[in-house]
């Protein structure tokens, strides 16, 4: 069995609960990885972005609480 049919046999239900149940167990910590990303990349850019980085962090963190249906980090 080569490696694209092992892919294929991959049910896409199972790998949506398994990403769910890591956000639910450590949805804070990503949160604060986004944050701690988001402002790392907004000291190198001079804060000439930073609009679209709050913008990309809200929308990430959108994302992680529709996975796991709570509120992970505050949208700011």
């Amino acid at each position: 069995m080569g490696l694209l049919d092992r892919f294929k046999k991959i049910d896409a239900d199972s790998i949506k609960d398994k990403v769910s149940d890591a956000v639910d167990k450590h949805g804070d910590k990503v949160s604060d990885g986004l944050d701690k990303a988001a402002d790392k990349i907004d000291q190198v850019t001079h804060g000439k972005y930073t609009d679209k980085i709050e913008s990309g962090v809200e929308k990430a963190k959108e994302g992680l609480d529709k996975l796991d249906g709570k509120k992970d980090g505050d949208v700011s």
